[in-house]
């Protein structure tokens, strides 16, 4: 099993010459959550509290560029090898950016043909007491099947993705994503997954993806972000 070395992200536009640095700043962003949703402390110290985060907010929004920076850069961008391609794609993913500090406690390893997730959930992704959220669930099966279609060499968007919830997954004790692809077809794949926690499978998961090329997702968001703009500024108008 291949676990992908942590890319560099020099070449990344929002990264470069202080990639380190922004690492540090969202896992602190994330400890802040696990915090913010766990700890207690008096009226008076959360004001406090907020009034000191308030001030950093505000000092980051200070540097908001002009332009906003790519939130996605494409492997054939001198980017690394195909087992390291989605972290150094995805530095801000929702589910696995190691730059956002929502994202999912997830780690990628590759096992051809299967790609696997290691994820230990906290109490910030809790739904039923003691469990992590299904809707956590779902987004890493999200992440860890389109992994393992990296590793069949066929990628896309998701058209569908189903799952089955055998018993509760629960916080604090680590659980095993694995993924893997049953069929490819000219326009799909297919794939299937399951967590294992404490040696039982908690989550089967089934997914089917559109095989279209990073440029052709490009063009598609770019399209809908021009109609969108042109909604706004028609009722504006």
């Amino acid at each position: 099993m291949r676990t992908p070395a942590s890319p560099s992200f020099e070449e990344h536009p929002g990264l470069s010459g202080r990639g380190p640095e922004a690492r540090a700043l969202a896992d602190e962003l994330r400890r802040l959550i696990r915090l913010s949703v766990s700890a207690a402390p008096s009226a008076a110290e959360t004001a406090e509290l907020t009034a000191q985060l308030a001030g950093v907010a505000d000092r980051l929004e200070a540097h908001l560029p002009a332009v906003p920076f790519p939130r996605f850069l494409s492997p054939a961008q001198n980017g690394p090898p195909r087992d390291h391609a989605l972290g150094w794609s995805l530095p801000f993913d929702l589910v696995m950016g190691a730059f956002n500090p929502l994202a999912l406690p997830v780690t990628l390893a590759f096992d051809p043909p299967k790609a696997m997730g290691r994820a230990t959930f906290d109490v910030a992704y809790e739904g039923a007491p003691g469990c992590v959220h299904g809707g956590a669930l779902a987004a890493t099966f999200d992440m860890v099947l389109t992994a393992a279609n990296v590793v069949a060499g066929s990628t896309g968007p998701t058209v569908r993705l189903s799952l089955r919830y055998r018993r509760p997954t629960l916080l604090g004790e680590e659980a095993l994503f694995e993924g893997w692809v049953t069929e490819v077809t000219a326009r799909r794949v297919f794939s299937l997954g399951r967590i294992v926690q404490g040696g039982e499978v908690t989550v089967e998961a089934e997914g089917e993806f559109a095989i279209l090329s990073h440029d052709a997702v490009d063009r598609m968001a770019s399209g809908r972000r021009s109609a969108f703009d042109g909604a706004g500024t028609d009722s504006a108008d």
